[in-house]
């Protein structure tokens, strides 16, 4: 079993920068790819960054590429978001999520993930 945690979330202004922070445990996840996802009122959960096991490659969503930065340090069980030149648009609740399996390569569908946080609001005025 793995269990997530994310903290960070706030509210900022746009044009600020954030970070939040998953915390994870478990066996498998320390091996596992992670993800970040986001989920705003009447839209459908999308993606936003994954990370593979040891950090050596990354996924963007399209809208985040070139301003968020997804790393992990496996020594402290987290995994972070970096955001920067946040826009209204970024409001929502983001999601930290495990994959099950040793190694694999991330994805970004919600349905390759296994383990999920609870989540964090992130509100982003204009």
């Amino acid at each position: 079993q793995v269990h997530l945690v994310e903290s960070g979330g706030g509210l900022v202004q746009a044009g600020d920068s954030l970070t939040l922070s998953c915390s994870f445990s478990g066996r498998t996840a320390g091996s596992a790819a992670l993800g970040w996802f986001r989920q705003a009122p009447g839209k459908e959960r999308e993606f936003v960054a994954a990370i593979t096991w040891n950090g050596d490659g990354n996924l963007y969503g399209d809208s985040v590429k070139g301003r968020f930065t997804i790393s992990r340090d496996n020594t402290k069980n987290t995994v972070s978001l970096q955001m920067t030149s946040l826009e209204p648009e970024d409001t929502a609740v983001y999601y930290c999520a495990a994959d099950t399996f040793y190694g694999r390569s991330p994805d970004s569908s919600p349905t390759y993930y296994k383990y999920w946080g609870p989540g964090t609001q992130v509100t982003v005025s204009s």
